[in-house]
């Protein structure tokens, strides 16, 4: 699983850009909980799609900007969470052991057709 690592606002600005090509995924990790870390491990089992941007946001070191996410997304906070971007806006969230790839790449291939 190759993750790109979600630090500051100008990312997230730039996630919001380039979700109007490719579909672009947040998945929101905190390191202290053992749920987070069962569907951390789900997602890096899975084969990652080549057509889907994945960032992962520690929790923990960049809450603030947890935060941030939720207000510009309209979601509320959940941890954890994935959030998938298309055209700007937030198309689908999921948290806990709800959060499968396979539901990441069926949500991101029903909005892209």
């Amino acid at each position: 699983m190759h993750w790109i690592h979600l630090t500051d606002e100008e990312q997230l600005r730039q996630i919001i850009t380039n979700s109007h090509s490719k579909p672009q995924a947040i998945f929101k990790h905190s390191t202290r909980c053992s749920i987070s870390s069962v569907a951390l491990q789900r997602l890096q089992k899975a084969a990652q799609p080549a057509d889907i941007d994945f960032y992962f946001l520690d929790l923990i070191s960049n809450r603030g900007l947890s935060n941030k996410i939720a207000e510009t997304f309209g979601v509320n906070h959940e941890s954890p969470q994935v959030l998938l971007i298309k055209e700007g806006e937030c198309i689908f969230d999921e948290s806990h052991l709800g959060i499968q790839m396979q539901d990441i790449i069926e949500q991101a291939k029903a909005a892209y057709t």
